[in-house]
């Protein structure tokens, strides 16, 4: 027989990781946007108060580089992009979860394969390495604290090496 609780543990995990991730670069995304604004709103008043247009050249060169920076930062660290594909891998280890979570307590060894394939496809297509580390130890402390599965992921390549991949408590790594 084989146990889809391990495999419906992990992607129940990595749909917390990812809605985690995509809040927080949500939040980076919005940081940037604000700035542009603030510089958009202060070109349209600077250039509205003013009559005499040679006055306000420096002012408009000033809040235009201002702009450029914050644009070119914002391009840089990609945080809609990072947004997007965080917020795309939630919503589908959340279908693949409930996929899972809809099956007969025990599957046939092809179903789960092809489960596995899945997850193991989702799982290519996330840069970890772009998931703030306080996430990934907040979400691997919840299910180790719930005696629950958690992914290699998030056991052992964080540094966060507690509990193996087993829902045995006495199986503990130093």
């Amino acid at each position: 027989m084989i146990n889809k609780d391990k495999l419906l543990d992990k992607c129940e995990g990595m749909t917390l990781l990812f809605t985690k991730a995509c809040t927080y670069w949500r939040m980076v995304k919005f940081c940037f946007n604000i700035p542009l604004v603030l510089t958009s709103s202060a070109m349209c008043i600077i250039n509205s108060i003013s009559e005499d247009a040679n006055r306000m050249k420096i002012p408009n060169i000033v809040v235009n580089a201002i702009s450029v920076l914050i644009m070119s930062l914002n391009n840089s660290v990609k945080a809609s992009e990072k947004f997007e594909c965080f917020k795309r891998l939630s919503q589908q280890f959340m279908t693949l979860s409930q996929e899972i979570e809809g099956m007969d307590q025990s599957i046939d060894k092809e179903k789960y394969v092809i489960l596995l394939l899945k997850y193991d496809d989702l799982i290519q297509d996330c840069a970890f390495e772009e998931i703030p580390s306080k996430y990934k130890h907040e979400v691997s402390k919840v299910y180790i604290e719930a005696n629950r599965n958690i992914p290699i992921q998030l056991n052992g390549t964080i540094g966060n090496v507690l509990r193996r991949n087993s829902k045995d408590p006495n199986n503990n790594i130093v």
